[in-house]
């Protein structure tokens, strides 16, 4: 989509800048344009699944702490935010 805007007679540059930046505002050329440039990437299958495989072994790590009593709300490690 192409915009055009004249110079009309007797009007000045900053008016001409000013009316072109509310006619690209209106357009919505710039929300496409952020859309497209920032757009973030659907994770791949590996990325999901070395993910889940983290949060699983987290997991069961913090699991075993808290069977040993090493982690919970009596454990020294326990701070509260």
């Amino acid at each position: 989509m192409v915009l055009k805007v004249r110079r009309q007679p007797r009007e000045t540059s900053q008016s001409l800048v000013h009316r072109f930046s509310k006619k690209v505002r209106r357009s919505g050329i710039l929300l496409r344009a952020r859309k497209i440039r920032f757009r973030m990437k659907p994770p791949s299958r590996q990325t999901k699944k070395k993910s889940a495989l983290r949060r699983e072994e987290s997991r069961k790590k913090y699991e075993k702490l808290e069977k040993l009593g090493k982690m919970g709300e009596q454990s020294p490690f326990f701070k509260k935010r």
